[in-house]
């Protein structure tokens, strides 16, 4: 007997052997029983999830002789002949290849034609999505309003480009990738099917590189067990497919974690030197840290993190925080996409991994900006304590209210002609608030507050000041008033500059 693919002797053959499809499953089921068939239907989902082979069970269960029924005899002669292939009344058709609107017409015609032997004339048109716009029109009406033998089932991988015309006259079923657990069981099936030993890790990683197709699945199995000789192992995987491994994985990132570049450097020799592709390397390094990033947030979903979360190292995982391993990760993708353009792919990843190895001394932003708040509240807290053991009770000056301020707006219509630096202004203007204030102490944080601003409201203050005096001197030679106690236009502008003024006694 000829040799057949895996991918095409497990073809489901009825709805119950369908794998990952649940709801496609059952809705179809439930309207075979009750009899509810739509005229057109359009199955759309990535490559390899099933619907193709959904298309001819659905065939096949309309025109089972004991249908329509959601299980199918397979024993009939109308089951069997469309199990070959060889069925008159189901036509399948190469949306790629058929895309014109002469296509389309040719099948306009032949729907005038009642089915040969079964109950339906079922038309199945793959990649559906590759027809043209004309071709498509031309379809519209047939679809709409096609004779009572006719069905029309669409396939597609690219929902996006089917006209809503077309969509808004089938019933649509959205195929979803296979979860690849689900995989890893079917696989583990077709090993004992065909006596073949296997390890878990094993189909668990051609599970993983399926990225949710059965038929990729089943493709990569088919070429593993052809050279594993009737035992697939997962040493022997990577030492034939060049890949990389979990060991050698672990033994880079705890040097990087100990900051050996020299160890880093020369696993990474080691590594290229088995024939493992740098491009391979930066991807297999990549979603090691992404599954130490899920550890760190307590996910241990084995489809998540690759492998089981006992066999990652626990020196590489405690040495570094989430930010850290957000940051690394992020360097290893930007290196991804950098790679296609650089001259000399080996000296990049080398740069990066250098990178990885002060990877824990990495701080990210945000803790940055905690350990200076962190900071400010200490060196606040120390002042307080030191201005406390000076002596005197800290007192609080009266807040700068709008009826303060109108009270300083009369007095300086009243006294127009009081002059004086700015400095002198204000130093008779804290006098008055000091004589006014009551001896409260202070507590809380208004005087940490404001205690760290204390020597930045000085220092402008006393530049400001010979400014002052420069320009009193230009406008007025009237000598300063050495006693008074009223307070000056400039005082008030102060206020408003400087807030939150500390007094203390003396």
């Amino acid at each position: 007997m000829a040799y057949e693919v895996t991918a095409t002797r497990r073809r489901p053959k009825t709805f119950d052997e369908m794998s990952g499809q649940d709801f496609v499953v059952a809705t179809l089921k439930n309207s075979l029983e009750k009899g509810s068939i739509a005229h057109a239907y359009l199955f759309s989902g990535p490559r390899g999830c099933g619907k193709t082979s959904s298309a001819r069970i659905l065939a096949r269960s309309l025109n089972c002789e004991k249908g329509p029924t959601g299980t199918p005899c397979g024993v009939c002669p109308n089951c069997l002949e469309i199990a070959r292939g060889a069925s008159l009344d189901i036509i399948e058709i190469d949306g790629a290849s058929n895309t014109g609107v002469n296509d389309v017409r040719q099948i306009k015609d032949e729907v005038l034609f009642p089915p040969n032997s079964g109950r339906y004339k079922i038309y199945i048109i793959d990649e559906v999505h590759m027809l043209s716009n004309s071709a498509f029109n031309a379809l519209l009406k047939t679809i709409e309003e096609p004779p009572p033998y006719i069905i029309f089932i669409f396939a597609t991988t690219e929902l996006h480009k089917v006209p809503a015309t077309i969509k808004s006259r089938c019933q649509q079923f959205a195929f979803r990738l296979i979860p690849i657990e689900t995989i890893a069981g079917i696989l583990r099936e077709t090993c004992e099917e065909m006596h073949i030993a296997a390890e878990d890790e094993a189909l668990f990683w051609i599970a993983k590189e399926s990225t949710g197709s059965l038929r990729d699945a089943y493709t990569l199995f088919d070429q593993v067990a052809s050279f594993s000789g009737g035992h697939i192992r997962s040493a022997l995987i990577r030492e034939k497919l060049g890949l990389i491994g979990l060991d050698n994985l672990n033994a880079l990132a705890e040097a990087c974690a100990e900051n050996d570049t020299a160890k880093a450097f020369l696993l990474i020799d080691d590594i290229l030197n088995a024939g493992v592709a740098a491009e391979q390397f930066i991807i297999d390094l990549a979603g090691y840290y992404r599954s130490l990033l899920f550890l760190k947030a307590g996910i241990t979903k084995e489809s998540l993190l690759d492998y089981s979360p006992e066999r990652f190292s626990s020196k590489a995982l405690n040495t570094l925080n989430p930010h850290q391993l957000e940051h690394g990760l992020d360097l290893l993708l930007t290196l991804y996409r950098d790679i296609r353009y650089s001259i000399a792919p080996r000296f990049e990843l080398e740069a990066a991994v250098s990178k990885l190895c002060w990877l824990n001394q990495w701080v990210s932003p945000l803790e940055l900006r905690a350990a200076i708040a962190e900071a400010k509240e200490t060196l606040a807290s120390a002042a307080v304590r030191s201005l406390k053991k000076e002596g005197g009770p800290l007192v609080e000056p009266e807040p700068f209210t709008a009826e303060v301020h109108r009270e300083n707006e009369t007095a300086d219509r009243e006294k127009p002609g009081i002059s004086g630096s700015l400095r002198e202004n204000f130093n008779r203007y804290m006098a008055t608030r000091e004589s006014r204030a009551s001896s409260r102490p202070v507590t809380g944080t208004s005087i940490s507050a404001s205690i760290s601003h204390k020597e930045e409201q000085l220092e402008p203050i006393e530049k400001t000041s010979i400014i002052g005096r420069k320009q009193n001197a230009d406008k007025q030679n009237e000598p300063n008033p050495q006693n008074s106690s009223e307070i000056a236009p400039q005082v008030g502008r102060v206020l408003r500059m400087f807030p939150g003024t500390i007094v203390k006694n003396r």
